[in-house]
């Protein structure tokens, strides 16, 4: 290969596949993008700004307008997300994002200015990127393609236990609602739909641990360049 490869892991909300990129990334030794926290970061910008989120050409410059950057940090291999030089990464989980940021996902001018975005994070090759549309859009040449899925019972139960672990009280019903909602917009979008690229190895999840994902992306990963 005339480059070190790129991984481009794809899933809905809950799949997993956020935690998985990222040790998948360390295991490589890779740089891990969370497309996903580009979007939230896009939202937070816009409600930071007051940009009206029903103004798709507002929201549209504001994404042409916001330059992106990873800060990887080696002790820990943790990656912080900038935004026109500010690390954004303490408010991409909050509630007012995350209730909005499907809305502002949906934007074909966002998402057309963040996809160029990220393409410039992976142009070099050794990236591991995380997503809805990465197989199938932003990086269809990926080396690379995996579609990670689980019912949606387990789903929401992972995002329940994260947020838990973050000190903060969980609504079950109100987690369904959300998680029912982002799927019919990734779904329905008519720019990256969500859906498993035609080369992409699916692997349904359900009944896997983490580690087991992690395990077998590695192992096709490092068999495929050997």
């Amino acid at each position: 290969m005339s480059r070190v490869p790129n991984v481009a892991i794809d899933g809905p909300a809950g799949s997993g596949k956020s935690t998985v990129a990222r040790l998948v990334a360390q295991k490589l030794d890779y740089l891990y993008v969370d497309t996903g926290a580009m979007y939230r970061a896009i939202t937070h910008l816009a409600l930071k700004t007051g940009v009206n989120l029903d103004d798709q050409d507002a929201l549209g410059l504001l994404a042409g307008a916001t330059k992106f950057s990873n800060v990887r940090f080696c002790s820990s291999s943790d990656v912080a997300l900038w935004c026109n030089g500010a690390d954004v990464t303490p408010y991409l989980r909050k509630w007012d994002v995350t209730r909005e940021v499907a809305r502002v996902a949906a934007v074909s001018g966002v998402r057309h200015c963040l996809v160029r975005s990220q393409r410039v994070f992976a142009r070099s090759g050794g990236v591991v990127m995380e997503g809805r549309d990465i197989g199938t859009v932003v990086l269809p040449d990926a080396e690379f393609k995996f579609f990670l899925t689980a019912d949606l019972d387990t789903r929401i139960e992972r995002r329940a236990l994260e947020i838990s672990g973050n000190g903060r009280t969980v609504d079950p019903e109100e987690l369904r609602r959300q998680f029912i909602y982002r799927d019919e917009m990734d779904l329905k979008r008519t720019v990256g739909p969500l859906k498993a690229a035609p080369d992409a190895v699916v692997i349904e999840g359900t009944a896997l641990t983490v580690d087991e994902i992690v395990d077998r992306i590695v192992t096709l990963c490092r068999g495929m360049v050997a």
